[in-house]
């Protein structure tokens, strides 16, 4: 006997975290030495969505990374008002991500935007940066 529609949608499951061991990138280097969990692997996390354009690259989904071409020849204060909300959105869909907050912006180089931030998450604060040019 087949289970009627209502029934057969109304299942009981769980959802599970799934962890975050990931390899440990050398940001120093060039290569790959070991693994990283937790904290760590939280700004690993960071600074790759951060460094990748979105959309230019096949093996990246839509949705990761952030937008920094359309900001050259911008101004500066648009740039800033911009990245705070683009930094916020690219980090945010990493679940273990949950807020993006204390932006300060130096604008004292020509050119380029350069905004520190604090990174909060489950396994606590990260502070962050990211460097544009305009």
């Amino acid at each position: 006997m087949i289970p009627a529609m209502g029934n057969f949608l109304k299942q009981d499951f769980e959802m599970e975290e799934q962890p975050g061991l990931t390899y440990r990138m050398d940001l120093d280097g060039d290569g790959v030495r070991g693994y990283v969990d937790g904290r760590e692997a939280v700004k690993q996390a960071v600074f790759r969505i951060l460094q990748t354009e979105r959309y230019q690259y096949i093996i990246y989904p839509w949705w990761y990374g952030m937008e920094t071409i359309d900001l050259y020849g911008e101004p500066v204060e648009w740039v800033c008002a911009e990245l705070e909300r683009r930094i916020t959105e690219a980090l945010l869909v990493d679940s273990r991500i949950t807020g993006v907050t204390d932006f300060v912006h130096d604008t004292s180089v020509k050119g380029v935007v350069h905004t520190t931030f604090t990174t909060h998450s489950i396994y606590g604060d990260i502070p962050a940066e990211r460097e544009v040019n305009i």
